[in-house]
């Protein structure tokens, strides 16, 4: 059977889907990539923060090709250009810009402190 995935949205359920369609649990397909059962539990509810690598080796894991074709003229989407906003290295840096980047930096060291204190696991790497 043939699945056509137009959005990122679309992938979750068709992965549960596969999945379940081979009687495995979150668990197993876990164990079968060498990870932990929450590791893959987080791919499967958001799939689009996974990166293909990954999703190719759940395919894999799950016996999934993955094809490509091309859409019939009439179904593709217009290309049309961006509009880009030409910057010069002349243009002084805006205050506004200094202070946004200051609050990210400020976060991104929150965020660190945060994770260190709760003794949450790194992220795996597989």
């Amino acid at each position: 059977m043939h699945y056509a995935i137009k959005t990122i949205h679309q992938l979750r359920p068709i992965l549960q889907g596969f999945r379940k369609s081979r009687g495995m649990t979150q668990a197993m397909m876990a164990e079968h990539l060498g990870i932990r059962q929450q590791t893959y539990a987080e791919l499967e509810a958001n799939p689009a923060a996974a990166s293909v690598e990954r999703l190719l080796r759940v395919l894999r894991v799950l016996g999934v090709e993955l094809v490509l074709s091309q859409a019939e003229a009439g179904d593709a989407a217009p290309l049309r250009p961006r509009a880009r906003t030409k910057v010069t290295a002349s243009q002084p840096e805006k205050a506004s810009d200094k202070v946004r980047e200051k609050v990210r930096e400020n976060a991104r060291e929150s965020v660190r402190e945060a994770r260190a204190a709760t003794g949450r696991r790194p992220r795996e790497d597989w």
